[in-house]
């Protein structure tokens, strides 16, 4: 057995780049994260043990709209050092005008959850919350497969 050490990254393909480019090369750096690749079909930001890179599609999916219940990604949820940096970046996606789909508000999907849902330009969804503590590795149990949440509903 080996433990990981979080996720090195995650890329993304959008199939309105330049939107996606000046949404994702303005929300990032917000958040600590550092650009350090920029190309014509590649962007790739570093930071908070973590990258993200979004890319161009091929040309038969430009203009496409993510569909988050189709197989491959749902959503993406970045982890807040504190309530007050989700509360923070959900005022910066605000300004930047982007669509907001809950939040920020507590969920019960561990102790002290809190976060909010937002959609880039492709309407991929994100999720940036902060979870106290040890959140869901604090207790001896599992969580309960009855709470199971609705994913047409929840994050």
């Amino acid at each position: 057995m080996i433990e990981i050490n979080g996720m090195a990254h995650v890329i993304l393909t959008v199939s309105r780049f330049d939107e996606a480019r000046a949404f994702y090369c303005e929300l990032l750096p917000f958040l600590g994260m550092h650009k350090v690749y920029d190309g014509n079909n590649f962007v790739y930001h570093v930071g908070g043990r973590t990258a993200l890179g979004i890319q161009r599609p091929a040309p038969a999916h430009e203009g496409e709209r993510f569909q988050p219940n189709r197989v491959g990604l749902h959503h993406l949820c970045l982890r807040a050092r504190s309530r007050g940096d989700v509360d923070r970046a959900a005022a910066k996606l605000r300004e930047m005008g982007a669509t907001i789909d809950r939040g920020p508000m507590e969920g019960d999907w561990a102790p002290g959850y809190y976060y909010f849902v937002f959609e880039d330009p492709d309407g991929i969804r994100l999720e940036i919350n902060h979870v106290p503590g040890k959140g869901l590795l604090a207790g001896d149990t599992p969580a309960s497969p009855s709470d199971d949440p609705d994913w047409d509903q929840n994050p």
